[in-house]
Formats: structure tokens, sequence, C-alpha cells
């Protein structure tokens, strides 16, 4: 075997040893070498799922990293969020849901086995309204008519996506602002929400958008209003609340990732920049139009304020409702 000169070995072992060890030499900076976890705290086929699919999709290819979603649904995403809460701190489990669980949740439930401050926010990914949509067998055809019938006693059902979601306090906000006699009834995600419209076992619902399009256009459902603060882009014909004469009662929906709040920051600079340059990408910014969703990308102090002034604002409103779960 030929013998390595003195210098050049030298030279070698000065490089490996700025090298880092192991399997981290092909880790991406702050994370482990195992794979994430995206942890979506409502049922398969909505939104957050999607949303956290496409991004752990993205995230995959560019941190070559494994990145897998796991559902983990219900009592309005406070089962997985405590999942999270409670998982090792090192940026491989990351909560993607919607705001509420921080925003809403801490204000209605007597008892949660988490705390707003148990998670720090690596970014407020998108923002959307909701659509206010009712079956056509209940003859309304305008927003006005549908507050105007629950003014004069006509007793109104209206399906959430649960307990605590963005619906919920739509509906609250209503019966508060307008004096309807209107009752939500919480079902297991938008598309069991969507379907109880549908089969009228409710009379509406204030809804995720996507899931009620299709059934807009094919005439099943009739759209009223929009709680975003513009019109939609993929139903630019329904007014928002405030066009159809309701002003004060927009309703927005942030999509969030979060993680624990002790992980590195390390770990959440590298999930937030992955996270930034995916929605850059052309096809991700195209699903989330598919979506009727808002491209925000907020991260750190940004993201933290963002989601600070919303839980104020939730907070005032549910104290003034005494909106609560049991």
């Amino acid at each position: 075997m030929p013998r390595i000169p003195c210098h050049t070995l030298g030279g070698l072992l000065a490089t490996l040893a700025l090298l880092p060890l192991g399997a981290s030499a092909q880790t991406p900076a702050g994370l482990p070498g195992h794979a994430v976890k995206f942890v979506n705290n409502f049922p398969p086929g909505g939104p957050s799922d999607i949303i956290a699919r496409s991004l752990s999709a993205e995230l995959q290819k560019s941190l070559k990293q494994t990145f897998i979603v796991e559902n983990k649904p219900g009592a309005a995403g406070n089962i997985g969020a405590e999942q999270v809460a409670k998982s090792t701190a090192d940026g491989t489990t990351v909560l993607l849901g919607i705001d509420t669980v921080f925003t809403v949740n801490p204000f209605i439930y007597k008892r949660l086995a988490f705390k707003p401050a148990d998670f720090k926010p690596v970014m407020v990914i998108a923002s959307s309204g909701l659509l206010v949509g009712v079956n056509p067998g209940t003859g309304f055809k305008t927003l006005g008519e549908l507050v105007a019938a629950g003014r004069q006693g006509k007793g109104l059902n209206f399906s959430s996506a649960g307990s605590g979601s963005p619906g919920h306090l739509a509906v609250e906000l209503f019966k508060d602002a307008t004096g309807m006699k209107i009752t939500q009834v919480p079902y297991k995600g938008n598309s069991p929400a969507v379907n109880a419209v549908l089969a009228a076992e409710v009379d509406g619902g204030v809804l995720a958008t996507p899931g009620m399009l299709p059934h807009v256009k094919a005439g099943k459902i009739g759209a009223l209003a929009v709680t975003s603060r513009q019109r939609s882009r993929l139903a630019p014909e329904v007014p928002t609340v405030a066009e159809a004469g309701f002003k004060g009662l927009e309703q927005e929906v942030l999509y969030v990732a979060m993680v624990p709040a002790a992980t590195p920051d390390a770990a959440v600079q590298t999930l937030a920049k992955a996270m930034t340059d995916a929605l850059a990408q052309p096809d991700i910014r195209q699903r989330l139009i598919d979506l009727d969703l808002q491209a925000e990308g907020l991260t750190g102090a940004a993201a933290t304020q963002r989601l600070t002034a919303l839980a104020q604002h939730y907070e005032r409103v549910i104290r003034a409702t005494g909106m609560h779960v049991e």
C-alpha cells in the first residue's frame, strides 16, 4: 500500500475535523436525523390536511429528510395539539392546523391539557374566510332573509366543523350581533358538516369555502355570503358579509405550523426557511388559490403578534357571547 505523505494526511484530517459526525452530516441544520412528523389535528381531506401534505412533500425534497403526516382529529383540535405539546421538542413534531386551538379554545374549554405558552410558531402559513351556505329547501336567497327569519323566532340549525371551530364562533357572532335565534350543531370536521347541509339535517352552515363550492355550483347549496374582507377568488359572485349589510361580522381562519416551546431556534429557523421557499413554488401557490387561501408566510415575531392580536379579539367576543364548551 502506498504511503500517504504526512502533509497530505494532516490536511485530510484537518478537513475531516470540520465535518459534522455521523448522520448529522446529511441532516438539515438544527434537525435530528429521523423523520419529521406533521400532526394535523383535523380529519383528512380538509384544507389543513391538504396544506400539511403539500408542504411535507415539498420539504421532503428540499431538506432531503423524511416527512410524514399524521391525522389526530377530535375535540376541536385539542387531541392533536396535546400530542404535539407532549412530544420531544427537537423540531421533528410539528402541529399543522388552524389558529383556534390557541386563539379560541383556551377561552371556551374549562380544562385543557396544554396552554398556548407550550407552543411557539414556525409560521402563519395562510388565511381564509368561510362561506355562509344553506340548503335550498330553506328558501333563503340572501343573508338578509336568513337574519330576518332568525330574528322573527324561526329556529335555525347551522352546522360547524366542531365546537370551538371558526364556524361555531361565526354563528355565535351572528347571534350576538343580530339577535337571531340560531343553534350551532357541531360535526367532526368540515366534510361531515357540509354533508349535513346537503342532507337537510341542518338549515345551513358557516364552513370552509372549498368544501362548499362544488355543491354551490351544482345548485345543492345556496351561497349567501363569505366572511372574508374580500370576495372569494373562487366565487366572486358571492358578496362579503359587509356587502350583504352586516359589517363587523368578518371572520378569518389562520393556518399555522407550531412546535413545542422548547424547540431549539435553529430547528424552527430551518423549518421556517424551508416553508418560506415552499410557499414560493408555483404549484404550492396554486394549491392555496384552489383552497381559497391567501398566502401569509409570517414567521418569528410577526407570527406571534398576529396570533396574539387574534386571541385578544376572540377573548372579547367569547366573553361577550358567553360561548363555552362543556
